[in-house]
């Protein structure tokens, strides 16, 4: 991961969040049933490179379908969300009615609807209530000129209590001198995470001038290593949509291999900062925790075991008990498929041992990790000794809340 401490914060965000190239507008179309913000739209003043990556759930949602289908060409002009309704299992007719939302825009907005880009986040199974469209999409056009990337942001939530921006400032030197460049993030998800590519929504922006091929490679790679290294409660979404514009209104050409790799890693650290506020703002969640699995034998077998014990539900509720159970997170890094020695193994509370050579250490030990536990950030290294291979995920615990969120979610 870019940031492989979960205990640093963002310092840098600017307020009121803005790109070059891009406005933003999001209002209340009456798709949801509290009255809260539900539709919003990104428009690139000119057409940007594009580049996405989504869901690989088989059952995905018609703007994935259509959204495959759309970003082949690298380009788009403006983004449509709404959330309170997936446009998900809906058959033919949700394919239509995604195409006809596209269409809508492309019409106010006189643009071509090969470059609108569609994407629904809510309930599952409900077909898209298109007369609020009819009356919103003219709405978005009016309020175009004076909407704010806050209200995008807060159109597109469903159980999150908080948007989640980030904006981060880079800069490549070049023969005519230092050129800056900035990058933005906007994304909601707070359950069904388990991104099996992404996240659920995730609108990535940036005011570089970058080909289309460098933008997937470096979205791609920022993806691997952020939004798929994040958990809630193991499940992958229908509809997740990652997608990445590139305004070009910048000074700064990104060409060689030089800029590239800073544009990646700016890339990764707003990628990765947001996937860390979908953790915090889990469905219910009480702490964030980063499981580190290191000295494994390959990087496969690290992933598979940071990853296991990320899922694991009694790791998440013993975590929320701030019981320090290190025979889950033992136990889930054997089930993981990747070689281990239990007579080997290590875990660590931040930089407290529990276990050292496969041994429990006792009860001072064990008071001291629970000590630990009480913090809403928490560090757990499992050192396999095995190998010099490293991997992590961020996840979260499992509260009562939970349950209650999804039990009533469709009410």
């Amino acid at each position: 991961m870019t940031e492989p401490s979960i205990n640093k914060e963002p310092s840098d965000m600017i307020k009121p969040f803005s790109m070059k190239g891009f406005k933003f507008v999001g209002i209340r179309a009456g798709i949801k049933k509290n009255g809260h913000k539900d539709l919003g739209l990104i428009l690139c003043e000119k057409t940007a490179t594009a580049a996405a990556v989504f869901t690989r759930n088989r059952v995905m949602a018609a703007p994935v379908i259509l959204g495959k289908e759309t970003i082949k060409k690298g380009e788009c002009r403006a983004v449509l969300v709404n959330s309170g309704n997936a446009n998900c299992f809906t058959g033919s007719q949700g394919l239509l009615d995604a195409r006809e939302t596209a269409n809508m825009v492309a019409q106010a907005f006189d643009i071509s609807q090969e470059l609108v880009m569609v994407s629904s986040t809510g309930v599952i199974g409900a077909p898209l209530p298109m007369d609020r469209f009819k009356t919103g999409i003219p709405l978005l056009k009016e309020k175009i000129n004076i909407g704010r990337a806050e209200d995008f942001a807060q159109a597109i939530l469903t159980t999150d209590t908080c948007q989640k921006i980030v904006r981060l400032t880079g800069s490549i030197d070049t023969p005519e001198g230092v050129k800056e460049f900035s990058i933005m993030g906007v994304a909601k998800g707070s359950g069904m995470i388990r991104p099996d590519m992404a996240t659920m929504l995730a609108y990535v922006l940036t005011d570089a001038d970058i080909a289309a091929p460098d933008l997937h490679h470096a979205l791609a790679g920022a993806n691997e290593k952020s939004f798929n290294r994040i958990s809630v409660d193991g499940d992958t979404s229908t509809n997740d949509t990652l997608l990445c514009l590139a305004s070009g209104e910048s000074s700064a050409c990104i060409r060689d291999d030089a800029d590239l790799k800073v544009f990646r890693n700016l890339l990764e650290t707003v990628c990765f900062r947001l996937g860390k506020m979908i953790v915090k703002d889990g469905e219910g969640a009480t702490k964030v925790i980063q499981i580190t699995v290191r000295g494994a034998k390959t990087q496969a077998d690290a992933f598979k075991a940071s990853e296991a014990i990320a899922h694991s539900n009694l790791v998440k509720t013993a975590i929320y008990g701030e019981d320090p159970n290190w025979g889950r997170i033992t136990a889930a890094a054997g089930r993981s498929g990747a070689f281990v020695d239990p007579d080997k193994m290590d875990l660590y509370f931040e930089a407290t041992p529990l276990v050292l050579g496969g041994c429990w250490l006792g009860l001072e030990a064990e008071k001291k990790a629970a000590q630990l536990m009480k913090a809403s950030e928490i560090n757990i290294t499992l050192d396999l000794n095995l190998g010099d291979k490293t991997d992590r995920f961020l996840f979260c615990d499992f509260s009562e809340n939970y349950v209650k969120i999804n039990a009533d979610y469709r009410s």
